[in-house]
């Protein structure tokens, strides 16, 4: 099985948390930046996403830098990013009010990317997965790090009718971008 039947086309909805932040103190929390592992991580995160055929056709974002950060680093990855919301409302959201944003998206976007926060972005996906592929559902509830990607899909005729239970975990990703390097002498 791939994903939930149900009528209408096949949509997927992926959910990218923000990659590693950095803690600079005198920083608000909503423009803490990434940290050097958030700053490798967020372009893996783009390379999986081509990678696996899983390019959406709108972005949802964050207003926080981070998330704003995350997602420039992973779509100048892309050929053509597609176009890019940002939404405030994304920002330390719980799962009714992700699940706003979410309804709110065109029908016309087959492949939605969510870019935002834990915990909202793990319980959004714990809420909708009715059920998982292979060991993804137990993985998501161990824990959903930064730069994680959760790919879930549904059918439906438009993205207000996304419901609790709805969809398919398919794929759970967490792209690293590479060892760090040892410091140099300037």
């Amino acid at each position: 099985m791939t994903e939930r039947a149900g009528p209408g086309p096949l949509r997927r909805l992926v959910v990218l948390r923000h990659a590693k932040s950095a803690r600079p103190e005198g920083v608000t929390d909503h423009e803490r930046p990434l940290a050097p592992r958030g700053r490798r991580d967020a372009p893996a995160a783009g390379r999986a996403l081509a990678e696996a055929d899983r390019l959406p056709d709108l972005a949802l974002c964050s207003t926080a830098v981070r998330a704003r950060r995350t997602w420039e680093l992973a779509a100048a990855q892309w050929g053509t990013p597609p176009p890019v919301r940002h939404d405030p409302r994304l920002y330390h959201a719980d799962v009714p009010e992700l699940l706003d944003v979410v309804h709110g998206a065109p029908a016309e976007a087959g492949t939605l990317l969510l870019v935002g926060h834990n915990p909202g972005l793990e319980d959004l996906v714990l809420t909708l997965a009715g059920d998982g592929l292979d060991d993804t559902l137990d993985r998501v509830r161990a824990t959903f790090p930064t730069s994680a990607i959760a790919v879930l899909s549904w059918r439906g005729a438009a993205w207000r009718d996304l419901t609790p239970g709805a969809a398919l975990l398919t794929s759970l990703i967490v792209p690293r971008g590479g060892r760090r390097q040892p410091a140099r002498d300037a």
